[in-house]
């Protein structure tokens, strides 16, 4: 597909500062597993923006022509069971490639809408599965955004978590069930002074992160001269930065394709469980989200071995919004996460919390 026929995204690679965010964004990019991302922060701070981008930075994928589902031709787990039924028939289904699929959720969405509906009285004369699909079907192999997600109806919230945590929807109405896969990086954003999530939803987010508004006056001005440029020329400006963005994807595609020849030491494993639980952090959620951050930051920087510095870049947004046992609490700005880990892995410099300014991602 040529550029000109794209739609005109602000280049991922583009983006200035928030550098949280964005390694956030592609360690679950790299590793579906973690869990996804809750980005709370300030209006106008470019969450909008950076996953949107984030979509279009990514390589086209193979699907099944025809299929709502966007089944893989070759994953049994990413098939829909009627591509399932027809590779178990012999029949080679016709494949094409697609851009990775984007899909936003709208906070008046309903349950239908997300899940799917069946047409039962089709269903009950004709006697066949009538299943209109969703959002969560359209979502399967891609991005689900949920902007304002904790202004969303809580129980929308749980079916999101649910089929996340899952890779699957099932839907059953009247004694009709349908179940087709639907995993995906689950993505939210909001600002804090509209609302925080239950403590029991938001531990089911595998990261978070906080994002500020840009202070410097110098980094403000780059940032607007940039989007100044993108909406004046948007042609001419993604041709400017195509090869940055081509180099990020090509960085994305082998930390895909090296991930699982990741390894984590024992003993650096002891100690993240250990700075789980001085940090009293309920279930095992925050142990396994950050190992595998940590491995999928490896693998993002070209390594198999998982360091120690890579625990530290990783630990406080996989931990943070753990920490809150009242929902009346504010999540942690990620200081007692900070103190743990330095305190777990014995260091006492204040210098030592420089590890966890996140390098540039690019």
């Amino acid at each position: 597909m040529s550029l000109s026929r794209k739609r005109r995204v602000f280049p991922f690679a583009a983006v200035i500062g928030q550098e949280e965010m964005k390694l956030a964004l592609l360690l679950n990019v790299i590793d579906p597993r973690i869990g996804g991302v809750m980005i709370m922060g300030d209006r106008g701070t470019g969450k909008s923006t950076t996953i949107r981008a984030l979509a279009d930075l990514l390589p086209a994928i193979e699907v099944v022509e025809g299929d709502p589902y966007n089944s893989c031709p070759a994953d049994p787990d990413l098939q829909s069971s009627e591509v399932q039924e027809e590779l178990s028939k012999g029949n080679n289904p016709s494949v094409s490639k697609k851009q990775v699929p984007m899909i936003d959720l709208p906070l008046g969405a309903t349950e239908d809408r997300l899940c799917g509906t069946i047409d039962i009285e089709k269903a009950l004369s004709e006697g066949v599965r009538a299943f209109e699909p969703g959002l969560l079907a359209k979502a399967n192999r891609g991005l689900l955004y949920v902007d304002e997600v904790n202004l969303l109806d809580d129980h929308l919230v749980d079916v999101l978590l649910d089929s996340a945590a899952s890779g699957w929807n099932t839907v059953e109405r009247e004694g009709v069930s349908v179940r087709h896969p639907a995993r995906f990086v689950l993505i939210g954003s909001g600002n804090p002074e509209e609302g925080e999530l239950r403590p029991q939803l938001l531990d089911r987010f595998g990261m978070s992160v906080e994002v500020r508004t840009v202070r410097e006056a110098e980094l403000r001005v780059q940032v607007v001269d940039q989007r100044t440029s993108f909406d004046n020329d948007p042609d001419k400006f993604i041709d400017s930065i195509q090869e940055k963005q081509n180099s990020l994807q090509q960085k994305v595609i082998a930390a895909q394709e090296l991930l699982l020849k990741v390894n984590i030491d024992e003993e650096l494993r002891l100690r993240i469980s250990a700075v789980c639980g001085e940090l009293d952090v309920d279930g095992l959620r925050g142990d396994i989200v950050t190992n595998r951050s940590a491995r999928a930051l490896a693998a993002f920087e070209g390594r198999t071995e998982v360091t120690e510095e890579d625990i530290a870049r990783v630990v406080s947004c996989s931990l943070r919004h753990r920490l809150r046992k009242d929902p009346l609490e504010q999540i942690d700005s990620g200081d007692r996460v900070i103190k743990a880990f330095c305190k777990v892995f014995e260091r006492n410099d204040q210098n030592d919390t420089n590890d966890f300014n996140l390098a540039s991602v690019e």
